[in-house]
Formats: structure tokens, C-alpha cells, sequence
């Protein structure tokens, strides 16, 4: 039986902060506030636009009303989708890790916060959009991670089994959610998150995306 790996998209499978932050940037300049570094992002990036459009003003120390939140969140996702991969691209070994795993016979989607159509759009950009049998965001269903219905149901989507999946992702919500849905799930060192993924608790830690296809194997040989 085929099994399923699904992936996070930001910190995950791409690199993709430089255009996210400077979309925040943007909104914050308009707004007469000081840009944030690109370094930032390991701390303001990984729980959707909204959440960051909210950490970027509070790192800048200046209130936002919902009136306001709402004014810029719908601003941040125009100016995104003309920009979603000015400067991303997809981590060492991604495409090869792919390559691997669809060889092996197994199934690969994507399970993000990222809004559907720029989910779609970023990975069409990025080169691997026929990779994937299913690409849910944070809008695809009623729910997203930390749900784990979001990630049950991108299995489902894909045309897997829930009882033959991994989840792979960057940080705490990915592991949660693959926890809540009883699935193994693999980290990577490199993505978005304010504490080392070594300490979230994941079955395993990859430091390049080379060392993935044999992880998969324990679980799904």
C-alpha cells in the first residue's frame, strides 16, 4: 500500500521569508513604520499573515485595532500573490527528495497555513506543482493546524490512508497537529520557529532534505 507524506510549505519545503517579510515591510512602511530585518522571520513567520501583520506591529510597539488588522491583512494578500516568489526557493535537496519518494510509489501533499491560492501559486512558481496529489491551505477546509482534521483530511484529499502517513515540517503547530492526528512526523532544523525543533518533540530531526527518503522508509517501508 502506498503511503502518504505531507509537507509543510514555509520553512519546510521553501525558503520563503525573504518575500513574506518583505510584503510585511510594505505594509508597515505605508503604515510610517520601520521595516524588520528578514532575520526577524524565524520569530514572526509560521502562523499565517494575520499573526504576522499582528507580531510586526507589536515588535514595532504600535496598537492595532481589528478595524485596522483586517484593513492590512486583505492589503498583505494582494500584494503577496504579486510577489510570492520574487526571492523564494525551494530548500537543498527538496527536489531530489521528491523524486525519491514518488519513485518509491508514495503519494506527497502539502498541509499549510498559507492561504490555498497562494499555496498553489508559490509552488507553481517554484517548479514542483505536479509533484503533489493534493495542496490544502488554511482556507481549503473549515479548520487548519494545529486541527488535525486539516492534516486528516489533505491525506484523504490525496487519496491516502491515514493509517500510512508522516507529516514533515519546521515547527511547533506541524508537530502538534501531526501529534493530535496520532501520525509520526519529521522535523527540519532550518525553518521558522522560535524554539530548536529538538526540543518540540518530533520522531526524528533531518538537517538536509538528503537524509528524508531514508526516514520515510522506517515508517513506510
Amino acid at each position: 500500500m502506498r503511503g502518504t507524506v505531507v509537507f509543510d510549505l514555509d520553512g519546510t519545503l521553501a525558503e520563503t521569508a525573504p518575500d513574506i517579510m518583505a510584503t510585511l515591510n510594505v505594509l508597515l512602511e505605508a503604515e510610517d513604520l520601520a521595516a524588520l530585518p528578514v532575520s526577524a522571520a524565524r520569530n514572526l513567520v509560521g502562523a499565517g499573515a494575520r499573526a504576522l501583520i499582528e507580531r510586526g506591529f507589536r515588535v514595532s510597539g504600535v496598537p492595532l485595532s481589528p478595524e485596522r488588522l483586517d484593513r492590512l491583512f486583505e492589503a498583505f494578500l494582494v500584494h503577496y500573490l504579486d510577489h510570492v516568489a520574487d526571492h523564494s526557493y525551494l530548500f537543498p535537496g527538496v527536489e531530489a527528495a521528491l523524486t525519491a519518494l514518488a519513485g518509491e510509489g508514495h503519494l506527497l501533499a502539502v498541509c499549510t497555513n498559507k492561504p490555498e491560492r497562494h499555496s498553489r501559486a508559490l509552488i507553481e512558481q517554484l517548479g514542483v506543482f505536479d509533484r503533489f496529489a493534493a495542496i490544502a491551505g488554511r482556507d481549503t477546509f473549515a479548520f487548519c493546524k494545529p486541527d488535525p482534521r486539516h492534516l486528516t483530511e489533505t491525506i484523504r484529499l490525496a487519496g491516502g490512508d491515514i493509517g500510512r502517513a508522516v507529516m514533515v515540517g519546521d515547527s511547533r503547530t506541524d508537530i502538534d497537529t501531526a501529534r493530535a492526528a496520532g501520525l509520526p512526523v519529521v522535523a527540519v532544523t532550518f525553518g521558522y520557529t522560535d524554539t530548536p525543533v529538538e526540543q518540540l518533540g518530533p520522531d526524528v530531526v533531518i538537517n538536509h532534505f538528503d537524509a528524508l527518503p531514508a526516514e520515510i522508509a522506517r515508517w513506510m517501508p
